[in-house]
């Protein structure tokens, strides 16, 4: 069985109405849900794996195919007040494809959504073709615009091949220092 799409990213956030504000008004994404109103019990516990789980949340159309799932906890830990830096285990961000980056990002900005850079041009390696930077969410998590002004098809399928012919045994996977990796 295959994986055929991602339905949908789940962002935690503080404050769900202000969140909404952000994302449907600012950035224009369109509710595929209205928000819940606070839920709770056994079955979500187990199922989100947070005990005694209350939260509410609301979806986003992002494109055609995906949402934006973005939920809050009643019970989000006190010492939980900052998002997870960038290059910490587990830190995520979302990334919206967009036709023109540079138009979006000065959009953004006149509307007072400060950005990390300046748009970043890639012409070579892996990622040539993309424009992007990165921005905050009111919590501070971490979103990126990109627009993919090509994509090298041929020379990035026979680049995967070669990694997957040439990538260390599973059994080394995993053991090698951080400084072997560099």
């Amino acid at each position: 069985m295959t994986l055929r799409a991602i339905h949908h990213t789940g962002l935690v956030v503080t404050d769900l109405d202000r969140s909404i504000w952000f994302y449907h008004d600012l950035l224009g994404l369109p509710f595929a849900n209205e928000p819940t109103p606070w839920f709770d019990g056994e079955d979500l516990a187990r199922g989100v794996g947070v005990p005694d789980a209350r939260l509410r949340q609301v979806s986003l159309w992002v494109g055609e195919h995906a949402t934006l799932e973005l939920i809050e906890y009643a019970n989000r830990p006190a010492s939980s007040t900052a998002p997870v830096p960038n290059h910490h285990l587990g830190a995520a961000h979302v990334c919206f494809r967009v036709d023109d980056v540079r138009a979006k990002k000065a959009e953004l900005e006149a509307q007072g959504v400060e950005f990390y850079s300046d748009v970043n041009v890639v012409d070579d390696g892996p990622l040539a073709g993309w424009r992007w930077c990165y921005f905050s969410d009111p919590d501070g998590l971490a979103l990126e615009l990109v627009e993919i002004a090509y994509y090298l098809e041929d020379e990035r399928r026979a680049a995967a091949e070669a990694y997957v012919r040439s990538r260390p045994p599973l059994a080394e996977v995993g053991t090698r220092s951080q400084v072997d990796r560099a």
